[in-house]
């Protein structure tokens, strides 16, 4: 069953099954809220370039970058979705663009602070409305929400969208992130409820 089938049969209001609608942003994350030192920052493209290089932006070079506006709801592994956000960043195609992919590219490793990562098809992180985003509903993000950089991705639960990104690793073949070495769901679509491990098919995610 598709995407657009599985909205048909969801749950509250057109949410995902198991989804509860959200007013506020409730503050949720590993460890520490790191410190932004905007002299120290950078963001990176690595791994399976089209080049062979490393690419590298400072704060002042990425905030420069085109800038686009989408609009996607965000759902919460924790069974919460907030509706109608709008969100504003820079695209990962425009990422890809400046920073080509080798050919065998099939996925890439989302990085941020502290290590913590999150796997991705390349179809889930080109989506139309998959952002890096800075801002949510005109505002600057709070650095409890990912400030100054955060990867939302509509399609798939929130974990798949690490606040305070600081690089993106091209990959030939698929590898787990951090909530998916401790069992969470290797592809994370909430219109399936793919919330863990064990409720993986064959071909899902690699193997541990």
């Amino acid at each position: 069953m598709g995407q657009e089938e599985n909205k048909q049969a969801s749950g509250v209001d057109g949410l995902p099954p198991g989804q509860h609608p959200q007013r506020g942003w409730p503050v949720l994350h590993y460890g520490p809220v790191p410190r932004f030192r905007p002299e120290a920052w950078d963001f990176q493209v690595f791994g399976a370039t089209a080049s062979g290089e490393k690419y590298s932006w400072d704060h002042a070079g990425f905030s420069a970058l085109p800038r686009v506006t989408v609009h996607g709801d965000f759902h919460c592994v924790t069974r919460f979705t907030m509706v109608g956000n709008e969100w504003a960043g820079v695209t990962p195609a425009t990422i890809l663009g400046l920073a080509p992919p080798a050919p065998s590219v099939t996925h890439v490793m989302v990085w941020a602070e502290y290590g913590y990562s999150a796997n991705l098809r390349m179809a889930d992180f080109t989506a139309p409305d998959t952002v890096l985003a800075t801002h949510r509903n005109g505002e600057q993000l709070t650095v409890e929400h990912g400030f100054p950089l955060r990867l939302v991705v509509p399609r798939l639960y929130a974990w798949k969208g690490p606040k305070w990104v600081r690089a993106i690793e091209y990959m030939t073949a698929d590898r787990r992130g951090f909530w998916e070495e401790r069992g969470y769901h290797n592809l994370a679509d909430p219109w399936t409820e793919q919330r863990y491990t064990y409720q993986e098919s064959p071909g899902d995610g690699p193997e541990h």
